[in-house]
């Protein structure tokens, strides 16, 4: 019983220095896969996984509780192909960016560590251009967004963070709903 009541004793001290609540904001590195095929096309290539820019920002009700909003810029990825109808090789570019707002969950594993995950909604947004015109399409939808990740906290105030995310459904061009985002975040 002894051991239970300081093992509850370290968990409770643990909670409230792994986090302080308050404000926060942060910058990261988001790789998404841009891997797509066009219908009516052969011979295609694309970019691949590619590295974009994310900032964010959120507010800390408690140790566990908290909100966050963020920006993610895709980048521009292009799309090699041969068009099936005309046998003329093209090219086309996809771009894309989401903004999120979401609820999150942190569950500290120890001073330095926690784990997190968060739910909420984005709004995305898809555009393909290509000199053929039956190409050319643009996407804006609401979708769910959610994430699951790890902080370790330098000191009190810098964080680092990898993480999860997945911006919605998959998309049919331009990056991957799925995203693995590494990042670092500064409280206030």
């Amino acid at each position: 019983m002894k051991k239970l009541i300081f093992a509850l004793i370290a968990a409770a001290t643990a909670v409230g220095s792994a986090q302080a609540a308050g404000p926060y904001v942060g910058v990261g590195i988001a790789s998404a896969d841009h891997s797509y095929k066009l219908s009516g096309t052969t011979n295609g290539s694309t970019d691949g996984y590619k590295a974009s820019g994310k900032i964010f920002g959120g507010y800390d009700i408690d140790p566990t509780w908290g909100v966050e909003a963020g920006y993610t810029d895709f980048k521009k990825s292009t799309y090699n192909y041969t068009n099936t109808t005309t046998n003329t090789a093209g090219r086309a570019e996809s771009d894309g960016n989401s903004f999120y707002v979401a609820g999150k969950a942190t569950a500290p594993i120890n001073e330095q560590f926690s784990a997190f995950g968060k739910l909420g909604v984005a709004r995305n947004k898809s555009t393909l251009s290509s000199a053929t015109p039956a190409f050319n399409t643009s996407h804006s939808k609401t979708e769910v967004y959610a994430g699951v990740g790890l902080q370790y906290n330098l000191n009190q105030k810098v964080a680092l963070t990898a993480e999860y995310e997945r911006y919605g459904k998959s998309k049919d061009f331009g990056a991957k709903a799925d995203v693995l985002t590494v990042g670092a975040k500064y409280a206030f």
